[in-house]
């Protein structure tokens, strides 16, 4: 605890906000724009460091789901917590937000929208143009050490420019995603020195490790459609969508999408993983296909006629999969019970997945604070009252697609209005 002393003006604000990354953009900007003296703290050397390569470097800025309950049903146990932020700021408003600032948006496939310049770089411009110009004191290369505590509340923050003062804080360090943009987690313990119940992190947008060389060997390849099947005794878990093989194992917004669910079965083993390469398809149809290839070309081996029933990139990592004599044999000479093998093994093509990569491939991370801790009309801690928690500082699941930084938009805009 550190005794009261004499405090500079220029170390003294209404509001500190800690992390410049989305949501602690948004929230510093919409409090100057009331007329508070704010400074937004940032680790590293520019705001939004890691907004500047999200979405592939094209910035997936928002989902636009008009629905908000439909919306909502994505962010798993976290939907009834979150209803009244975001009917303060959705996903409208995020569009009416960038449009107004010279940053048209433009949906695509799964309701995904991006800024139309495709440029990530262009969306942290504008929420840097947006804390600027509202006067918002920039403390850039300036680490968070601790809080300042007094007679039980927060009074100020440690840093290593020195001691920074405010009667109000906004928390939004980020959790432990991309560990190279800053994002290192420490926030969580000082929240439980504050007394706050908290869930540690964990990558949960992330690819994941397989351990066949097939898979490995695929790497670069994307396929559009594909059922994926996970599988750890009797408990399952499916899912459709696109898919790309890695040098490590399996990506791409399938897989991105399953990884939470995935790590569940990952706790009690290795997850037996089968690919459907037709998923909209029923296997006898895709044994009459086979059937029907097999017919128009007898005197082929069957090596060379894979690529005929396989998706595009596909045909050698089948033929790895068959018997050695079932793969230098002629067409003429496969048996029923060989092709009905090959159209069976198109749909459930298997492997084992063994991990995922872990955080700094994780383009989220959940743990934080329990929402229960929180009162999300406003972001306002009830541990702490002069404390706001917002973004990644907030325990919530939720999958690739916009809704992070939707997540961010919507409680960061909610803290800088109510505090």
């Amino acid at each position: 605890m550190q005794s009261n002393m004499s405090r500079e003006r220029n170390n003294t604000f209404d509001v500190i906000v800690i992390g410049g990354g989305p949501s602690g953009m948004m929230a510093a900007g919409t409090a100057a724009a009331r007329g508070k003296r704010v400074a937004l703290i940032e680790k590293n050397k520019v705001l939004g460091k890691k907004l500047s390569i999200t979405g592939g470097g094209r910035c997936n800025i928002t989902n636009a789901e008009e629905d908000v309950h439909e919306l909502l049903s994505h962010f798993s146990d976290a939907k009834d917590f979150l209803f009244s932020p975001f009917s303060q700021f959705g996903v409208e408003d995020t569009f009416t937000f960038f449009e107004e600032r010279g940053l048209p948006l433009v949906v695509e496939a799964r309701k995904r929208a991006f800024p139309e310049t495709q440029s990530a770089p262009d969306v942290t411009e504008t929420m840097r143009k947006y804390v600027t110009e509202h006067n918002v004191t920039l403390k850039l290369g300036t680490r968070t050490d601790a809080f300042i505590v007094e007679d039980g509340r927060i009074v100020g923050v440690k840093t290593n420019r020195g001691d920074f003062y405010a009667s109000t804080f906004v928390l939004a360090a980020g959790g432990k995603s991309h560990s190279e943009t800053g994002s290192t987690g420490e926030s969580i313990e000082w929240l439980k020195e504050l007394g706050h119940t908290t869930h540690e992190p964990n990558p949960d947008i992330v690819p994941l490790v397989v351990a066949e060389e097939w898979v490995k060997e695929l790497s670069g390849t994307s396929l559009s459609f594909m059922k994926v099947t996970f599988g750890v005794g009797k408990k399952k878990v499916a899912k459709v969508g696109k898919l790309l093989f890695t040098h490590f194992g399996l990506s791409g917004p399938l897989i991105l999408n399953s990884a939470h669910e995935v790590k569940g079965l990952l706790e009690e083993g290795p997850v037996d993983t089968y690919i459907d390469l037709f998923p909209d398809t029923e296997i006898g149809t895709v044994r009459r296909r086979v059937l029907g290839v097999f017919d128009m070309h007898k005197n082929k081996m069957v090596k060379n006629v894979l690529a005929e029933v396989a998706p595009d990139g596909m045909a050698g990592a089948i033929l790895s999969l068959l018997p050695l004599e079932l793969r230098e044999k002629k067409v003429h000479s496969v048996s029923k019970e060989e092709r009905t093998y090959i159209a069976d093994l198109m749909k459930g093509m298997p492997c084992t997945v063994t991990g995922t990569m872990g955080y700094d491939w994780a383009v989220v991370s959940d743990g934080g604070v329990d929402l229960r801790e929180v009162d999300t009309k406003t972001m306002q801690s009830k541990v702490q009252d002069n404390l706001y928690l917002i973004g990644d500082t907030l325990h919530i699941s939720r999958p690739s697609g916009g809704y992070s930084l939707q997540l961010c938009w919507t409680t960061g805009y909610v803290a800088g209005k109510n505090l």
